[in-house]
């Protein structure tokens, strides 16, 4: 069954699954699902950023001052100016993310603009990136800690991270309902620890207080030359998670999560930051684990196990945005049909898609003994969520001028200095490229090249299609004056194109010689919007007393469910009865053409997208007792 993508101009309003909820309940569930990632940084970014800086050497107090500095404004501009209050204005029906924003674009520029679509596939696939690394350095850097509470177990932390995320992705499947619950307070606990442990050592060493000035992380960069770039780079750990504050921001409302950040884990990221800063001026032999060297021996353990728990719950966050970017791309026509599991009943954005939490899982597995440290891996963390904020700054630029109206001028004067910010970060993280940054980069450019592939060539096959099919109402009418034999029930024929006969159609009347009493050609229509009004969600046109066409809208962010859409659809003139309903599906078999418009290794490679693609059937809930499948070979 094909699904076709449309723009509309009109904003479908919808009650998102958290319009009941108050704002207190809210914020704190936005504390534990949205700042999960950002919030296990101090982990692992001030001890990079400083390592990089001393380059095995000894940590000075301008370079202690100079990276605070840089930490704190990174977190002010990027996350503060950039995503709270700018990007996360730019909703698209109150969604955020990537896809939902090249959705946005599209509406006013259309379909046809490639370098469009490629900023959004550019940005999904580096989100992927960032969905291998995420879970890798997050839970190997919280485990690390038991070197300090117990030497003799540095060759099992490998091994421990390594149970920890097996057993976190298996957990995927049951869905993330049931432990979403203590996710918020797990983390204010969290943050409040770290706040503490910080404020502490601010108390024993005020002068890291000047560090607030932005002039002595400029002097900083001013000093140290290749080595300041470098530490940069790394400086921006502090902020991987960012993009999280836009993605998640349909789950929860904007309001809750600007609450949050601006009330309570802005503050308590400096207050750590600020903390680990005045202990490396006290001592800086600490700079080999200045995170954890913040609480006293007896709080070790229990920071340990409570930085676990953190750094799941920002793998989590991670893990269901990868499913979530998954369903977007399939509904935008960028991947081919898999399966995606629904794990609650009332939760729309609670899914579960197999294949990508395998791929994912073998993956992180990977980079954990590839690596084996959070410092090694810290070197291919960056440059995917730099990419990422290279796109949306763009996309950014994009709405601001084409679908807001303000201008080409007006709209560069406000996100190219947030744009050169983010070039300036992505050029300093490249100079990690030969030390682990090429890995999110090989990993985006494969998905780019999956991506490329699978809408290409599901173009090419439209083409084709268009001008080999039967125009539908000359074949209606032809049927008329030469009608077959007729039989009870209803047919539906699903199709991409309702204006020409679907193949399975012609093909059950090539062989059956028999037609239904009642035949709909069904079309699924997947709007630019996330969730489309329910209320206008079917539409049925009458061509002859035995034929009607039918159209379902879906929001690229909905799994379409067909036979429940038609079930409650009053305008269809018949009575949709399901054990009285048989659905014809078109199946294409594939082959490689002799002379084809794809380069041999990109139609081999559709091929084999296309025969791993779920069945549609699967795809729209259509009962496979019910569904009839009519196979014809299609050279590509």
């Amino acid at each position: 069954m094909a699904a076709t993508q449309t723009a509309t101009s009109t904003q479908i309003p919808h009650a998102h699954a958290s319009a009941g909820a108050g704002l207190s309940t809210l914020t704190l569930g936005c504390i534990g699902v949205v700042y999960g990632d950002i919030g296990t940084s101090p982990l692992y970014a001030l001890k990079e950023s400083l390592g990089a800086a001393a380059g095995g050497g000894t940590v000075t107090e301008p370079m202690v001052l100079g990276v605070i500095s840089l930490v704190l404004w990174t977190l002010i501009v990027v996350v503060t100016l950039k995503y709270v209050l700018l990007i996360m204005s730019m909703d698209n029906d109150g969604e955020g993310g990537t896809l939902t924003l090249m959705a946005l674009v599209q509406r006013v520029m259309g379909h046809r603009v490639p370098a469009v679509v490629l900023l959004g596939m550019a940005g999904a696939a580096l989100f992927y990136g960032d969905a291998v690394i995420t879970p890798a350095i997050s839970v190997l850097s919280a485990v690390e800690g038991l070197k300090l509470f117990a030497p003799d177990l540095d060759p099992w932390i490998v091994p421990i991270s390594s149970v920890i995320l097996v057993l976190l992705f298996a957990a995927q499947s049951r869905g993330t309902a049931t432990v979403a619950v203590v996710f918020g307070p797990i983390m204010v606990v969290w943050f409040a620890a770290i706040a503490l442990g910080g404020a502490v050592h601010v108390a024993a060493a005020p002068r890291v207080l000047l560090a607030i000035s932005p002039s002595y992380g400029v002097h900083f960069l001013a000093t140290h030359g290749v080595a300041g770039l470098v530490a940069l780079g790394a400086v921006f750990l502090a902020v991987t998670g960012a993009e999280a504050l836009y993605a998640d921001m349909g789950h929860f409302g904007s309001k809750p999560i600007r609450l949050a950040w601006l009330a309570f884990v802005l503050p308590a990221l400096a207050l750590c930051y600020l903390g680990q800063g005045a202990l490396l001026l006290q001592h800086p032999e600490a700079i080999e684990n200045p995170f954890y060297l913040l609480f006293p021996g007896w709080a070790l353990l229990p920071m340990v196990v409570l930085a676990t728990a953190a750094t799941i719950i920002a793998s989590q966050a991670v893990i269901t945005g990868a499913f979530s970017i998954t369903q977007q791309a399939i509904q935008l026509g960028l991947l081919p049909r898999t399966e995606i599991r629904r794990t609650s009943e009332t939760e729309k954005g609670q899914i579960y898609v197999p294949q990508v939490n395998a791929l994912v899982l073998m993956a992180v597995l990977v980079l954990v003994y590839a690596f084996k440290s959070s410092s090694a891996l810290a070197s291919a963390y960056g440059i995917a969520v730099t990419g990422t904020m290279v796109v949306t700054a763009v996309l950014a630029f994009l709405v601001l001028s084409r679908v807001w109206g303000w201008g080409p001028v007006k709209a560069a004067a406000l996100v190219l200095p947030f744009l050169l910010i983010d070039l300036v970060f992505l050029g300093a993280n490249m100079l990690k490229l030969f030390d682990g940054g090429w890995l999110p980069l090989s990993i985006g450019l494969a998905l780019m090249v999956l991506m490329l592939t699978w809408r290409r060539g599901a173009g090419l096959l439209a083409d084709r299609a268009r001008r080999e099919d039967v125009p539908l109402r000359p074949f209606i009418a032809s049927l008329e004056r030469r009608p077959p034999e007729r039989v009870r029930g209803v047919a539906v024929f699903p199709t991409g194109d309702p204006d020409h006969v679907p193949k399975a159609l012609l093909h059950n009347l090539k062989h059956n010689k028999v037609l239904h009493e009642k035949n709909v050609i069904l079309t699924v229509v997947v709007e630019d919007v996330p969730r489309f009004d329910p209320a206008r969600r079917a539409s049925c046109e009458t061509v002859s007393e035995g034929f009607s066409i039918v159209r379902l809208h879906f929001g690229f962010m909905e799994a379409p469910d067909v036979p429940k859409a038609l079930q409650a659809f009053k305008g269809l003139g018949w009575s949709f009865n399901i054990m009285s309903t048989s659905f014809y599906i078109s199946r294409r078999v594939l082959r490689p053409a002799p002379q084809s418009r794809l380069p041999r290794w990109q139609g081999k490679l559709f091929i084999r997208l296309a025969r791993n693609a779920s069945d549609a059937s699967d795809h729209f809930r259509i009962p496979s007792g019910r569904t009839i499948e009519v196979g014809t070979q299609v050279s590509v």
